[in-house]
């Protein structure tokens, strides 16, 4: 079924892991903590969670981008795609420095930042910092530089001089974006830049010896994994933002004149707007791919593959005019090439090159409205994209779940992604729903009056968080049509949104082998029939969320809602910041991985 992939572009990189069915779990690392933890997830604290994958018998741990995102704490808007995030560092375990008195202070911060709250307290990055700048010069790093840090600048040589100016402008700046600096440092004139330099040496110098402070510990994680055998895979987020290092340092690299986003769908009526700056494809392969180069040269040294973000941007994005209102989220874009015949060509460009210059295993988020040429690209390039369990519908079928056999082999399947709810929250919210902004424009656009049929279509009282839940009497096409008032040929894209949603838990619970009538609220035994049909299926590789493979116990307590990382398009406190109720410590003593190892053994996933 797989033989394949070692015919294909990827061939040495399959050869590298090891080509075989395996299982593995997803997840930020704010979202986890261990006792020794202060604040936040620490990058140590990978180690017990690769010692649980040993236990559950899992290969792959999937982590979310860890770069550093200065004071917006998102990590797909990161302020470098190359230097990780400071925040994450463990106190106890910097290399070649002595705490001395400072250790009462690292009592007050335990204190004052504990773990185990339900969510992160983002406070915890600037008392880190200030204690991390105690460290520095208490130690005279400045006057006495570690040799080990020396040979640290010359392997992030490419980035590490511009993040750093980068971020002691920032500081000396109030935290400006660079497009506000004073007209030399915006535009880099190299006088500026070197004057600039030479009064800030030593803060400067600060944030190289945190990345090389973040380098060590991490490459200790990356050791630690290697001698468990599980793979460690990274997240490579498509585009930097806006106002990052990255941008500032190589400002023609980029169409400052854009935003990057994406069309309306059925979950996203307005599209999204991301805010960052699409890529000049052209500048950036007329020097030879280096931009593209240097970040797979600095990830390589953490990880054994890397899942690419909105991997489909390669072949086009979806591309919004600065120019255009805020309100208008992605609705007012187009994709970028406007010439669909080049778009095939450019994505196995852009793919073929990442796949022949790194060992990591190219792995592609495939997601959204995705064009024919990328699903026939990442098949002969051996590369995974995601298959989503609760996504994976056959329109000929009466939108049927699809059964595990019909998975792409080159794929990921799993039952969420981080953008999207749980599975008991799904269960619970979504299924048997329409996400009600979509159909009240689809209404609009066609002059229905919304607001009297709303009541006629859907319980209200039993809808919620923008999802409206079918009545039960709605039972057929032509009853849809008669209560909205319309002919059947006039309202094709509400007849599509009512047959994908209709009875939908019904058709899981076929999925799923369970006898009717379905249960309304979600249990471990649902979780569990959710999980094994996604780890039977063809797909290379299986990979859960945290909290979904924890749903097969009853760990996490209250609103399901809650459990979610991430509401794209919306910005909140809910937003990546969700922290598991368990440190990892109490993680390791639980019975539920026994469960989880007598799955990925009975599906081959061992």
């Amino acid at each position: 079924m797989y033989e394949h992939f070692l015919d294909s572009i990827s061939r040495q990189q399959w050869q590298r892991i090891g080509l075989r069915r395996r299982s593995g779990v997803a997840t930020p690392l704010f979202s986890v903590y261990s006792r020794k933890s202060i604040g936040i997830g620490e990058i140590p604290d990978l180690n017990l969670l690769v010692d649980w994958c040993g236990m559950a018998r899992m290969s792959i741990l999937q982590l979310l981008p860890l770069n550093d995102v200065g004071f917006g704490f998102t990590p797909y808007d990161a302020q470098s795609s190359f230097a990780l995030e400071p925040m994450y560092l463990r106190l106890t375990d910097l290399k070649e420095v002595r705490l001395g008195e400072l250790r009462s202070e690292l009592d007050s911060l335990r204190h004052t930042f504990p773990c185990g709250k339900s969510r992160v307290n983002y406070r915890i990055k600037q008392a880190k910092l200030g204690f991390l700048h105690e460290v520095f010069q208490k130690n005279n790093v400045a006057l006495n530089p570690p040799r080990q840090l020396k040979r640290f600048k010359e392997k992030a040589k490419y980035w590490i001089r511009d993040y750093a100016l980068f971020k002691v402008i920032k500081d000396e700046f109030g935290q400006a974006p660079w497009e506000a600096w004073p007209k030399g440092l915006k535009e880099r004139n190299p006088e500026a830049l070197l004057h600039f330099e030479s009064e800030h040496k030593e803060q400067i110098l600060f944030y190289i010896w945190l990345e090389w402070q973040l380098f060590e510990q991490f490459l200790a994680a990356r050791r630690h994994a290697r001698k468990k055998k599980v793979l460690l895979m990274g997240d490579l987020p498509f585009l930097p933002s806006r106002d990052s290092a990255d941008v500032w340092a190589h400002q023609d690299y980029f169409k400052l004149e854009f935003s990057s986003g994406a069309p309306p769908d059925a979950y996203f009526f307005k599209g999204q707007r991301w805010g960052s700056p699409p890529c000049h494809w052209e500048r950036i392969s007329a020097n030879a791919y280096d931009y593209v180069l240097e970040r797979l040269r600095y990830a390589e040294h953490f990880y054994d593959a890397l899942r690419v973000d909105h991997v489909v941007g390669f072949f086009r994005l979806w591309t919004i005019p600065m120019t255009e209102p805020l309100e208008n989220a992605g609705m007012n874009g187009f994709f970028d090439p406007r010439d669909e015949s080049v778009w095939e060509g450019r994505g196995k460009e852009l793919l073929s090159f990442m796949a022949n210059h790194t060992k990591m295993l190219i792995v592609a988020e495939d997601l959204g409205t995705v064009p024919e040429c990328s699903f026939r690209t990442l098949q002969e390039f051996g590369i995974p994209g995601m298959d989503v369990e609760r996504w994976m519908r056959d329109s000929r079928r009466g939108y049927a779940f699809r059964l595990p056999e019909e998975y792409r082999p080159n794929a990921i399947a799993t039952i969420s992604t981080h953008d999207m709810t749980s599975f008991n929250a799904w269960w619970e919210y979504e299924a048997d729903t329409v996400y009600e902004p979509l159909f009240e424009r689809s209404c609009k656009a066609k002059g229905i009056p919304f607001e009297e049929i709303k009541g006629r279509l859907f319980d209200l009282k039993r809808s919620s968080h923008d999802r409206l839940r079918w009545k039960e009497e709605v039972r057929s096409v032509q009853v849809l049509a008669q209560l909205v008032g319309r002919h059947e040929s006039e309202i094709g894209d509400l007849i599509d949104l009512y047959r994908y949603t209709y009875h939908e838990k019904e058709r899981f619970w076929n999925l799923v082998g369970f006898s009717l009538p379905y249960q309304v609220m979600s249990s471990p035994k649902l979780a569990k029939a959710a999980i094994e049909k996604t780890a039977e299926a063809a797909s290379i590789f299986n990979i859960q969320l945290l909290q979904d493979w924890l749903a097969l116990g009853e760990v996490l307590k209250g609103d399901s809602w809650n459990w979610r990382i991430n509401f794209p398009g919306v910005i909140g406190n809910q937003n990546w910041s969700m922290v598991l109720p368990i440190s990892l410590e109490a993680l390791k003593k639980l019975p539920l991985k026994k469960e989880m190892k007598a799955i990925n053994k009975q599906t081959g996933r061992i």
